[in-house]
């Protein structure tokens, strides 16, 4: 049974800080492009960042660069998202997901089209 359990989240002012996790069964994790879209509401569901794990590469939407930093534990198969210096506009649902197309996702902005995703964790930041 495939299962992606998210953690973290919450609220916190601008300029703060958080940490989200998912970690990951029932699939090879090595294998898949993983990492967190988010959707605010009224906009498009946008990809965040991702990582496939067996060369540590690394994607970030532009708005999260030098702020965001994802890492990625196989011995835990398990992925974090640090998230820095947080901003209004970064309220949102944070949700985990996992595409089997590994390397190519990154390519294509980390936009889980395929795969598995969790149901969402909600994040808010205010000014």
């Amino acid at each position: 049974e495939v299962q992606l359990v998210e953690s973290g989240g919450g609220s916190v002012q601008a300029g703060g800080s958080l940490r989200l996790s998912c970690a990951a069964s029932g699939f090879s994790f090595d294998d898949y492009a993983i990492g967190w879209f988010r959707q605010a509401p009224g906009k498009e569901r946008e990809g965040v960042s991702c990582i496939t794990s067996r060369d540590g590469k690394t994607y970030y939407t532009d708005s999260v660069k030098g702020r965001f930093t994802i890492t990625s534990d196989s011995s835990k198969n398990t992925v974090y998202l640090q998230m820095n210096n947080l901003k209004p506009e970064d309220t949102a649902v944070y949700s985990c997901a996992a595409d089997p197309l590994g390397p190519v996702a990154l390519l294509g902005g980390c936009s889980f089209t395929l795969g598995y995703k969790a149901q969402g964790t909600q994040v808010t930041v205010s000014s």
